[in-house]
């Protein structure tokens, strides 16, 4: 990409470059940090407790004996992990389903929508407390993931049916049945090349509910008690009563990560949002 067509991509689309430059530094604090801070720190016992912070430990370390700036180096990749995982098994659950609903119709359409709507009804957070204390095993970052991913699809279903609803007596669509294309192949072809802008979108909106609904249960104490995810260092922070000790390095760090993520994919998700529907920015504008 050359100067111009940099300068003209932060001209008209300045939201969408500031989230992803916010959301690249996130990404890349993680495999960066990890050159000049020793990981292992993050591990409980494998540094003095309770220290402020100094040189030798810029964020201090906490009550289990680990250097909190290690566990944000080695939990943020882990967090955001998390969120990619459940994201794309979420997106991809939903786009299948809302593909599929949208474009048969009948008694499928039925069917999924009234799962979709069932399941919207239940409180999300309830039903992930519930599952995940289910488990009757150690939980894994990958197993967070999967338990988030249970409830990501529902949105994604509905709102991409909606969309093939209006797309598929399009001009362009009838034209491609016409011309003796199977629905598989109008699908393929027609009707998600059309929707990728849209996807990518959802895509980003879902890893920012995903990572929201993994800090929130990992807040609970529901999250891998072994790994130093953004949400479990908040657990052990607010365990060893951080707050009332007036410990600000112990829950501020992860805090000031998670607003980066949050405020970088908001960004991204506007940006993109502006190349999905320019009309409506359009006229909003």
């Amino acid at each position: 990409m050359n100067r111009a067509s940099l300068a003209a991509m932060v001209r008209n689309h300045p939201q969408l470059v500031a989230g992803l430059a916010v959301v690249f530094v996130v990404v890349a604090f993680g495999p960066v940090g990890s050159l000049f801070v020793d990981t292992d720190l993050s591990r409980v016992g494998s540094a003095p407790a309770n220290l402020t912070p100094t040189v030798d430990h810029l964020l201090g370390t906490d009550a289990a004996g680990r250097d909190l700036l290690a566990v944000m180096v080695a939990g943020t990749p882990l967090t955001l992990w998390v969120g990619f995982v459940a994201g794309v098994v979420g997106l991809g659950i939903g786009t299948i389903l809302g593909f599929v609903a949208g474009y048969f119709g009948g008694w499928i359409d039925t069917v999924i929508r009234g799962a979709a709507d069932v399941l919207m009804t239940i409180p999300g957070l309830l039903f992930l407390v519930v599952l995940a204390t289910s488990l009757h095993t150690t939980v894994t970052v990958n197993m967070m993931a999967l338990v988030v991913a249970s409830l990501a699809w529902m949105i994604p279903t509905r709102t991409i049916r909606s969309q093939v609803l209006s797309m598929r007596e399009a001009g362009y669509v009838q034209v491609a049945r016409l011309s003796g294309l199977g629905d598989l192949e109008i699908i393929a072809r027609e009707l998600l090349p059309n929707l990728l802008p849209y996807l990518a979108a959802s895509f980003v909106s879902a890893v920012g509910a995903a990572v929201l609904a993994s800090i929130g249960l990992e807040a609970l104490g529901l999250g891998p008690q072994n790994e130093p995810t953004l949400g479990m260092t908040i657990y052990w922070a607010l365990y060893y009563t951080s707050l009332l000790r007036s410990v600000w390095w112990w829950w501020a760090p992860p805090m000031v990560i998670i607003v980066l993520i949050f405020v970088g994919l908001f960004l991204v998700s506007m940006g993109l949002d502006r190349i999905a529907n320019p009309r409506m920015w359009k006229a909003t504008s």
